[in-house]
């Protein structure tokens, strides 16, 4: 996997790296909470609509309401997927799109896992479990099951984008990072009438070999061209543990 590049981090022994949320080493900070403070723990209620915590996630939620293809890049644990996967579900219920279209590519963390049993749904359940941690949280697993047995809602390998052409649909391409310049290409190409796409990835995490991953050079190459949002995120709009934060700005 390729490692994120340097930030200049001083060499010298008396060097000090310095935490993105000050006082988060703190005891109180044990107990973190992405809401702050110290009360006790939130309710994991269903939220019906989801608020960005930080000003870029808001500029990415606005490109998705007002672009048809937007391509969010930015760290993980910045909430991309989502926020991309939270969009599409308000957008079918609102009605504005007929189905969800969900593609991820099949490649593993830096390990091979083997041969997996089962048929292509099963084979694919491990690469697919985030999309279906987020469609749960937003719709319950009851009413994902529903929608997904009725063709509401698909997710689909990359493999299998090749030739079709998604109308009425939201489309979110995840981990795109781990695609070729040939499979993202593919994968924007699908976009028919009256849909919307979410490329999501991070460049500096890629499971591919050196040069091989395409969503760097595609977001360069698109953010010219009128009509496409490229929303950036930083270590900065990290909503999980303020350690993730600070420990990619020195991994």
């Amino acid at each position: 996997m390729a490692k994120r590049s340097s930030k200049g981090i001083a060499a010298a022994d008396d060097s000090t790296v310095h935490p993105l949320f000050p006082g988060m080493n703190a005891p109180a900070a044990f107990g973190w909470d992405p809401l702050g403070g110290t009360e006790d723990r939130r309710d994991q209620s269903y939220l019906r609509k989801v608020k960005p915590q930080n000003p870029n996630q808001k500029l990415l939620m606005d490109a998705i309401k007002t672009h048809n293809l937007v391509v969010a890049l930015g760290p993980a644990g910045t909430g991309k997927t989502y926020i991309a996967i939270s969009s599409a579900v308000e957008a079918l219920e609102s009605g504005s799109v007929d189905r969800i279209v969900l593609s991820r590519p099949a490649i593993e963390a830096g390990e091979s896992i083997g041969y997996l049993p089962g048929d292509m749904h099963e084979k694919m359940a491990p690469f697919l479990r985030p999309l279906y941690d987020a469609l749960t949280d937003r719709l319950g697993s009851k009413r994902l099951r529903t929608m997904m047995a009725d063709g509401t809602i698909e997710i689909a390998p990359v493999g299998f984008m090749r030739g079709r052409t998604l109308n009425n649909a939201f489309v979110v391409i995840d981990e795109a990072q781990n695609c070729t310049y040939s499979q993202i290409k593919m994968l924007l190409t699908r976009l028919g009438w009256h849909s919307t796409m979410v490329l999501t990835g991070d460049p500096d995490q890629t499971d591919l070999l050196d040069n091989l991953s395409g969503l760097a050079d595609i977001a360069r190459r698109l953010e010219a061209v009128e009509g496409i949002a490229v929303a950036r995120l930083t270590e900065k709009d990290i909503v999980r543990h303020p350690l993730v934060a600070s420990m990619l700005t020195v991994l």
